[in-house]
């Protein structure tokens, strides 16, 4: 099946829900990268890393699900849940960056007859969407010349390893479960891919030529 609408297509509900996630899913890692987050040069280091790894990391995820879902003939959109990214924010600031708990949204699905195949594919587009966005920015980051800038792309990119890895989990309602419920060798070989990225990403600094 083909697509009903541009890719690009989004709806004004569905617009709204994902630039409110956006910005603050990023203040809230921000506080993370850099718990003194109000000291204004902090600011300027934390933000452009969190407003990167989140708009990537966060929002292709969810647009590769989306994406997907189309695909199959479904009618796909993102929602955000504002207790959720409230209790984020709040959580990240209350506790100086030592704990973030971000349950922002999810994008829902709508069809018949919904094939236990279609959920594993929908599902592994978002983790594998991360994987492919950390290796593109640390690619990037062998070409920044500026050292602050490569720094940006270095952990925006870790930081989408870490959202591969962590929506790999085979807990329900995360996309690892659904992936584990189609073919458990997927969600074997994505994991161990997110896992060495996540603790061993010397092999991929080595290779790139970075020293971070």
């Amino acid at each position: 099946m083909t697509h009903k609408k541009p890719i690009l297509h989004f709806s004004p509900q569905e617009k709204k829900d994902l630039i409110i996630s956006w910005l603050t899913l990023s203040l809230a890692f921000a506080v993370v990268i850099n718990p003194v987050f109000f000291n204004i040069n902090n600011l300027f280091f934390s933000l452009p890393i969190a407003l990167l790894a989140v708009g990537t990391g966060f929002v292709f995820h969810e647009l590769a699900h989306r994406e997907a879902a189309k695909y199959f003939g479904f009618h796909s959109e993102f929602r955000a849940w504002y207790p959720g990214l409230l209790i984020a924010l709040g959580l990240a600031i209350a506790t100086m960056g030592n704990f973030l708990f971000a349950a922002p949204g999810a994008t829902y699905f709508f069809g018949e007859n919904v094939s236990r195949k279609q959920n594993g594919v929908i599902s592994i587009a978002g983790p594998a969407t991360n994987i492919m966005l950390g290796i593109i920015l640390l690619i990037l980051a062998t070409l920044a010349i500026d050292k602050a800038i490569q720094t940006i792309f270095v952990y925006a990119g870790m930081i989408n390893f870490w959202f591969a890895l962590f929506n790999m989990l085979p807990i329900f309602p995360l996309d690892g479960a659904k992936v584990l419920a189609w073919k458990p060798s997927i969600w074997i070989i994505v994991t161990l891919i997110a896992l060495v990225l996540v603790f061993m990403p010397g092999i991929l600094f080595s290779s790139f030529g970075l020293a971070i």
